[in-house]
Protein backbone atom coordinates (compact mmCIF):
# COMPACT_ATOMS: atom_id res chain seq x y z
CA UNK A 1 0.00 0.00 0.00
CA UNK A 2 1.55 3.29 -0.90
CA UNK A 3 0.01 6.43 0.94
CA UNK A 4 0.01 8.44 -2.12
CA UNK A 5 -2.06 6.42 -4.31
CA UNK A 6 -5.18 7.43 -5.59
CA UNK A 7 -6.72 4.29 -3.94
CA UNK A 8 -5.80 2.35 -0.80
CA UNK A 9 -5.93 -1.15 -1.26
CA UNK A 10 -4.84 -3.69 1.80
CA UNK A 11 -6.42 -6.77 3.38
CA UNK A 12 -7.21 -6.19 7.10
CA UNK A 13 -7.79 -9.61 8.62
CA UNK A 14 -10.83 -10.87 6.98
CA UNK A 15 -11.64 -7.37 5.24
CA UNK A 16 -10.72 -6.24 1.71
CA UNK A 17 -10.33 -2.25 2.40
CA UNK A 18 -10.47 0.15 -0.26
CA UNK A 19 -9.85 4.14 0.75
CA UNK A 20 -10.46 6.69 -1.60
CA UNK A 21 -7.26 9.11 -1.45
CA UNK A 22 -7.66 12.06 -3.43
CA UNK A 23 -8.87 14.09 -0.61
CA UNK A 24 -7.82 17.68 -2.61
CA UNK A 25 -10.23 16.62 -5.10
CA UNK A 26 -13.16 15.16 -2.39
CA UNK A 27 -11.87 12.12 -3.99
CA UNK A 28 -12.95 12.62 -7.18
CA UNK A 29 -13.03 9.50 -9.54
CA UNK A 30 -10.32 8.86 -12.08
CA UNK A 31 -10.20 6.46 -14.72
CA UNK A 32 -7.13 5.26 -12.72
CA UNK A 33 -9.19 4.95 -9.45
CA UNK A 34 -12.00 2.87 -11.63
CA UNK A 35 -9.59 0.31 -12.57
CA UNK A 36 -7.92 0.21 -8.90
CA UNK A 37 -11.04 -0.78 -7.50
CA UNK A 38 -12.29 -3.27 -10.16
CA UNK A 39 -8.86 -5.39 -10.06
CA UNK A 40 -9.59 -4.82 -5.98
CA UNK A 41 -12.63 -6.39 -5.99
CA UNK A 42 -11.82 -9.07 -9.15
CA UNK A 43 -9.15 -10.88 -6.82
CA UNK A 44 -11.53 -10.92 -3.80
CA UNK A 45 -14.13 -12.22 -5.31
CA UNK A 46 -12.77 -15.77 -5.37
CA UNK A 47 -10.26 -15.41 -2.37
CA UNK A 48 -12.31 -17.53 0.54
CA UNK A 49 -9.76 -14.97 3.24
CA UNK A 50 -11.68 -12.40 2.24
CA UNK A 51 -15.22 -11.89 3.63
CA UNK A 52 -16.22 -8.18 3.24
CA UNK A 53 -15.72 -5.40 1.43
CA UNK A 54 -15.23 -2.13 3.26
CA UNK A 55 -15.44 1.55 1.59
CA UNK A 56 -14.10 5.14 2.85
CA UNK A 57 -11.67 7.81 2.46
CA UNK A 58 -8.80 9.58 3.98
CA UNK A 59 -9.31 12.79 5.54
CA UNK A 60 -12.60 13.98 6.82
CA UNK A 61 -13.90 16.49 3.83
CA UNK A 62 -16.03 14.02 1.91
CA UNK A 63 -16.81 10.17 0.73
CA UNK A 64 -16.53 11.10 -3.00
CA UNK A 65 -17.63 14.61 -5.28
CA UNK A 66 -18.37 12.54 -8.51
CA UNK A 67 -16.22 11.38 -11.40
CA UNK A 68 -13.33 13.80 -12.57
CA UNK A 69 -15.47 16.40 -14.59
CA UNK A 70 -12.51 18.70 -15.76
CA UNK A 71 -11.17 15.36 -17.41
CA UNK A 72 -14.39 14.66 -19.15
CA UNK A 73 -14.79 18.64 -20.07
CA UNK A 74 -11.42 18.73 -21.69
CA UNK A 75 -11.93 15.52 -23.65
CA UNK A 76 -15.16 16.29 -24.84
CA UNK A 77 -13.11 19.52 -26.97
CA UNK A 78 -10.94 16.56 -28.29
CA UNK A 79 -13.78 14.70 -29.54
CA UNK A 80 -14.59 12.70 -26.34
CA UNK A 81 -12.78 9.15 -26.30
CA UNK A 82 -11.17 9.55 -22.98
CA UNK A 83 -14.66 10.09 -21.50
CA UNK A 84 -16.10 7.50 -23.44
CA UNK A 85 -13.63 4.94 -22.01
CA UNK A 86 -13.96 6.42 -18.35
CA UNK A 87 -17.92 5.95 -18.56
CA UNK A 88 -17.24 2.37 -19.96
CA UNK A 89 -14.90 1.45 -17.05
CA UNK A 90 -16.92 3.50 -14.18
CA UNK A 91 -20.29 1.75 -15.46
CA UNK A 92 -18.53 -1.72 -15.46
CA UNK A 93 -17.56 -1.21 -11.99
CA UNK A 94 -20.81 -0.04 -10.79
CA UNK A 95 -22.00 -3.22 -12.27
CA UNK A 96 -19.40 -5.45 -10.50
CA UNK A 97 -20.68 -3.73 -7.24
CA UNK A 98 -24.64 -4.51 -7.80
CA UNK A 99 -23.74 -8.43 -8.20
CA UNK A 100 -20.48 -8.58 -5.62
CA UNK A 101 -21.03 -12.00 -4.33
CA UNK A 102 -19.42 -10.75 -0.75
CA UNK A 103 -21.05 -8.18 1.29
CA UNK A 104 -19.29 -4.81 0.78
CA UNK A 105 -19.99 -1.63 3.25
CA UNK A 106 -19.69 2.03 2.46
CA UNK A 107 -18.95 4.86 4.74
CA UNK A 108 -20.46 7.52 3.24
CA UNK A 109 -19.12 10.36 6.25
CA UNK A 110 -19.01 13.54 3.98
CA UNK A 111 -20.31 14.31 0.47
CA UNK A 112 -22.14 11.85 -1.65
CA UNK A 113 -22.19 12.88 -5.26
CA UNK A 114 -22.14 11.22 -8.88
CA UNK A 115 -19.31 8.92 -9.05
CA UNK A 116 -19.53 8.29 -5.37
CA UNK A 117 -23.28 7.30 -5.08
CA UNK A 118 -22.34 5.00 -8.22
CA UNK A 119 -19.69 3.48 -5.70
CA UNK A 120 -21.95 3.62 -2.45
CA UNK A 121 -25.40 2.63 -3.94
CA UNK A 122 -24.98 -1.00 -4.52
CA UNK A 123 -23.40 -1.69 -0.82
CA UNK A 124 -25.56 -3.99 0.98
CA UNK A 125 -24.77 -1.46 4.06
CA UNK A 126 -23.98 2.37 3.91
CA UNK A 127 -23.39 4.14 6.86
CA UNK A 128 -23.79 7.58 7.16
CA UNK A 129 -23.32 10.23 9.67
CA UNK A 130 -24.13 14.25 10.75
CA UNK A 131 -21.73 14.91 8.02
CA UNK A 132 -23.24 13.39 5.28
CA UNK A 133 -24.11 15.38 1.90
CA UNK A 134 -25.90 13.23 -0.92
CA UNK A 135 -26.72 14.49 -4.25
CA UNK A 136 -26.74 14.42 -7.85
CA UNK A 137 -26.22 17.68 -9.12
CA UNK A 138 -25.54 16.76 -13.02
CA UNK A 139 -28.84 18.78 -14.54
CA UNK A 140 -26.81 22.09 -13.33
CA UNK A 141 -23.47 21.02 -15.29
CA UNK A 142 -25.89 19.51 -18.94
CA UNK A 143 -24.89 15.68 -18.24
CA UNK A 144 -27.47 13.69 -16.27
CA UNK A 145 -27.48 11.54 -12.90
CA UNK A 146 -25.35 8.41 -14.50
CA UNK A 147 -23.85 5.56 -12.77
CA UNK A 148 -26.61 3.91 -11.76
CA UNK A 149 -29.27 6.87 -11.09
CA UNK A 150 -31.67 5.00 -13.72
CA UNK A 151 -32.16 2.29 -11.88
CA UNK A 152 -31.98 3.89 -8.24
CA UNK A 153 -33.94 7.22 -8.49
CA UNK A 154 -37.09 5.64 -9.89
CA UNK A 155 -37.05 2.84 -7.01
CA UNK A 156 -37.37 5.78 -4.08
CA UNK A 157 -40.03 6.51 -2.54
CA UNK A 158 -43.20 9.07 -3.27
CA UNK A 159 -41.27 10.13 -6.62
CA UNK A 160 -38.51 11.57 -4.30
CA UNK A 161 -35.56 10.13 -6.64
CA UNK A 162 -37.60 11.88 -9.83
CA UNK A 163 -36.86 15.61 -8.13
CA UNK A 164 -33.59 14.73 -6.70
CA UNK A 165 -32.63 14.09 -10.34
CA UNK A 166 -34.32 17.09 -11.57
CA UNK A 167 -33.25 19.64 -9.32
CA UNK A 168 -29.77 18.29 -7.72
CA UNK A 169 -31.06 18.88 -4.18
CA UNK A 170 -28.66 18.17 -1.87
CA UNK A 171 -30.09 15.66 1.30
CA UNK A 172 -28.61 15.17 5.19
CA UNK A 173 -28.45 12.15 6.95
CA UNK A 174 -32.06 11.98 8.25
CA UNK A 175 -33.53 12.27 4.41
CA UNK A 176 -30.85 9.68 3.34
CA UNK A 177 -32.48 7.07 5.73
CA UNK A 178 -35.78 8.12 4.60
CA UNK A 179 -35.28 7.74 0.72
CA UNK A 180 -32.74 4.30 0.96
CA UNK A 181 -29.31 6.05 0.12
CA UNK A 182 -28.03 5.39 4.23
CA UNK A 183 -28.95 1.67 5.93
CA UNK A 184 -27.69 3.23 9.06
CA UNK A 185 -26.98 6.13 10.46
CA UNK A 186 -23.34 6.30 13.08
CA UNK A 187 -22.14 9.90 14.33
CA UNK A 188 -18.43 10.70 12.87
CA UNK A 189 -16.90 10.28 15.92
CA UNK A 190 -17.74 6.58 16.26
CA UNK A 191 -16.91 5.57 12.81
CA UNK A 192 -12.87 4.72 13.55
CA UNK A 193 -14.06 2.42 16.64
CA UNK A 194 -16.85 0.93 14.26
CA UNK A 195 -14.72 -0.15 11.08
CA UNK A 196 -12.44 -1.15 13.96
CA UNK A 197 -14.71 -3.85 14.87
CA UNK A 198 -15.49 -4.58 11.56
CA UNK A 199 -12.29 -5.46 10.51
CA UNK A 200 -11.99 -7.35 13.96
CA UNK A 201 -15.10 -9.53 13.14
CA UNK A 202 -16.51 -8.62 10.22
CA UNK A 203 -19.21 -11.40 9.82
CA UNK A 204 -20.90 -9.69 13.10
CA UNK A 205 -21.73 -6.32 11.05
CA UNK A 206 -25.08 -6.39 11.06
CA UNK A 207 -25.30 -6.90 15.35
CA UNK A 208 -22.00 -3.95 15.23
CA UNK A 209 -24.19 -1.71 12.79
CA UNK A 210 -26.62 -1.99 15.45
CA UNK A 211 -24.59 -1.56 18.76
CA UNK A 212 -23.50 1.86 16.92
CA UNK A 213 -26.46 2.87 15.56
CA UNK A 214 -27.38 6.99 16.15
CA UNK A 215 -30.25 9.07 15.74
CA UNK A 216 -30.18 10.94 12.78
CA UNK A 217 -33.34 12.95 13.79
CA UNK A 218 -36.39 13.66 11.39
CA UNK A 219 -36.25 13.73 7.86
CA UNK A 220 -36.95 17.52 6.61
CA UNK A 221 -38.38 16.15 3.52
CA UNK A 222 -41.39 14.44 4.85
CA UNK A 223 -42.82 17.59 4.88
CA UNK A 224 -42.33 18.07 1.41
CA UNK A 225 -43.07 14.15 0.52
CA UNK A 226 -46.87 14.57 -0.11
CA UNK A 227 -46.39 17.13 -2.71
CA UNK A 228 -43.53 15.84 -4.09
CA UNK A 229 -45.48 12.81 -4.62
CA UNK A 230 -48.01 14.61 -6.65
CA UNK A 231 -46.00 16.96 -8.50
CA UNK A 232 -43.25 14.89 -9.37
CA UNK A 233 -45.61 11.72 -10.62
CA UNK A 234 -46.42 13.63 -13.92
CA UNK A 235 -45.79 12.29 -17.20
CA UNK A 236 -43.83 15.44 -18.94
CA UNK A 237 -41.00 18.11 -17.11
CA UNK A 238 -43.78 20.86 -18.52
CA UNK A 239 -46.63 19.37 -16.61
CA UNK A 240 -43.94 19.53 -13.51
CA UNK A 241 -43.20 22.77 -13.89
CA UNK A 242 -46.87 24.18 -14.53
CA UNK A 243 -47.78 22.19 -11.45
CA UNK A 244 -45.26 24.02 -9.03
CA UNK A 245 -46.20 27.14 -10.69
CA UNK A 246 -49.96 26.33 -10.27
CA UNK A 247 -49.24 25.50 -6.33
CA UNK A 248 -48.02 29.22 -5.10
CA UNK A 249 -46.15 27.87 -1.88
CA UNK A 250 -42.70 28.92 -1.15
CA UNK A 251 -41.87 25.45 -1.15
CA UNK A 252 -42.75 25.14 -5.25
CA UNK A 253 -41.60 28.42 -6.12
CA UNK A 254 -38.02 27.52 -4.73
CA UNK A 255 -38.38 24.24 -7.03
CA UNK A 256 -39.53 26.11 -9.80
CA UNK A 257 -36.50 28.96 -9.06
CA UNK A 258 -33.77 25.79 -9.37
CA UNK A 259 -35.35 23.79 -12.23
CA UNK A 260 -35.14 26.93 -14.11
CA UNK A 261 -31.60 27.04 -14.24
CA UNK A 262 -30.98 24.22 -14.82
CA UNK A 263 -30.23 22.53 -18.90
CA UNK A 264 -33.25 22.61 -20.43
CA UNK A 265 -32.17 19.44 -22.60
CA UNK A 266 -30.82 17.47 -19.21
CA UNK A 267 -34.04 17.80 -17.25
CA UNK A 268 -35.81 16.15 -20.53
CA UNK A 269 -33.00 13.44 -20.57
CA UNK A 270 -33.11 12.79 -16.65
CA UNK A 271 -36.97 12.36 -16.79
CA UNK A 272 -36.74 10.14 -19.83
CA UNK A 273 -33.66 7.96 -18.03
CA UNK A 274 -35.79 7.82 -14.84
CA UNK A 275 -38.80 6.50 -16.76
CA UNK A 276 -37.50 3.64 -18.56
CA UNK A 277 -35.24 2.05 -15.76
CA UNK A 278 -38.18 2.05 -13.39
CA UNK A 279 -39.12 -0.45 -15.69
CA UNK A 280 -35.88 -2.53 -16.58
CA UNK A 281 -35.44 -5.57 -15.47
CA UNK A 282 -31.67 -5.64 -15.00
CA UNK A 283 -28.90 -3.07 -13.58
CA UNK A 284 -26.58 -3.88 -15.98
CA UNK A 285 -29.64 -2.64 -19.29
CA UNK A 286 -29.57 0.09 -17.26
CA UNK A 287 -25.63 0.85 -17.44
CA UNK A 288 -26.22 0.03 -21.27
CA UNK A 289 -28.92 2.59 -21.28
CA UNK A 290 -26.80 5.33 -19.39
CA UNK A 291 -23.82 4.44 -21.55
CA UNK A 292 -25.48 5.63 -24.69
CA UNK A 293 -26.52 8.71 -22.59
CA UNK A 294 -23.37 9.49 -21.75
CA UNK A 295 -21.78 8.84 -25.16
CA UNK A 296 -23.79 11.42 -26.61
CA UNK A 297 -24.15 14.10 -23.96
CA UNK A 298 -20.79 14.93 -23.09
CA UNK A 299 -20.16 15.97 -26.71
CA UNK A 300 -23.64 18.13 -26.90
CA UNK A 301 -23.06 21.99 -26.10
CA UNK A 302 -24.61 21.74 -22.96
CA UNK A 303 -21.89 20.09 -20.94
CA UNK A 304 -19.26 22.24 -21.72
CA UNK A 305 -21.29 25.14 -21.14
CA UNK A 306 -22.61 24.18 -17.90
CA UNK A 307 -18.70 23.25 -16.70
CA UNK A 308 -17.43 26.21 -18.19
CA UNK A 309 -20.30 27.72 -16.10
CA UNK A 310 -19.91 26.10 -12.63
CA UNK A 311 -16.48 24.60 -12.98
CA UNK A 312 -14.02 25.96 -15.07
CA UNK A 313 -14.80 29.74 -14.89
CA UNK A 314 -17.49 29.90 -12.38
CA UNK A 315 -19.67 32.69 -13.29
CA UNK A 316 -23.02 30.61 -12.67
CA UNK A 317 -24.49 32.09 -15.89
CA UNK A 318 -24.96 28.85 -18.50
CA UNK A 319 -25.98 29.72 -21.93
CA UNK A 320 -28.24 26.76 -22.94
CA UNK A 321 -28.82 25.36 -25.70
CA UNK A 322 -31.37 24.52 -26.31
CA UNK A 323 -32.30 27.21 -24.52
CA UNK A 324 -36.06 26.29 -23.23
CA UNK A 325 -38.22 22.88 -22.41
CA UNK A 326 -40.33 23.45 -25.17
CA UNK A 327 -37.39 23.45 -27.52
CA UNK A 328 -36.15 19.95 -26.61
CA UNK A 329 -38.04 17.83 -29.20
CA UNK A 330 -38.86 14.02 -28.89
CA UNK A 331 -36.49 13.28 -32.30
CA UNK A 332 -33.31 15.13 -30.22
CA UNK A 333 -34.13 12.51 -26.84
CA UNK A 334 -34.33 9.86 -29.53
CA UNK A 335 -31.11 10.38 -30.73
CA UNK A 336 -29.53 10.96 -27.17
CA UNK A 337 -31.24 7.34 -26.24
CA UNK A 338 -30.28 5.44 -29.44
CA UNK A 339 -28.44 2.43 -29.56
CA UNK A 340 -24.88 2.48 -30.24
CA UNK A 341 -22.84 0.87 -33.34
CA UNK A 342 -22.99 -2.94 -32.20
CA UNK A 343 -19.02 -2.59 -31.70
CA UNK A 344 -19.28 0.73 -29.31
CA UNK A 345 -22.03 -0.67 -27.13
CA UNK A 346 -21.30 -0.78 -23.13
CA UNK A 347 -21.09 -4.12 -21.84
CA UNK A 348 -20.48 -5.57 -18.09
CA UNK A 349 -17.53 -7.64 -17.01
CA UNK A 350 -17.31 -11.30 -17.90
Amino acid sequence: MREEAEVLVRIEGKVGRLTLNRPQALHALTLDMCRLITEALLAWQGDAGVELVLIDHSGERGFCAGGDIRALYDSAAEGGSAAREFFFTEYRLNELLFRYPKPVCAIIDGVVMGGGVGLAMPARFRVASERTTYAMPETGIGLFPDVGGGWWLPRMPDHIGMWLAMTGARIKAADCQLVGVATDYVESRRLAELKAAVVADPAAIERLLTEFEGDAGRPPLAAHQDEIARIFSLDSVEAIAGALTAAETDWAREQLAVLAAKSPQTLKVAFRQLQLGAGLKSFAANMAMEYRIASRVVLRPDFREGVRAVIVEKDNVPKWRPASLEDVGEPLLDEIFAPLPAAEEWSPLP
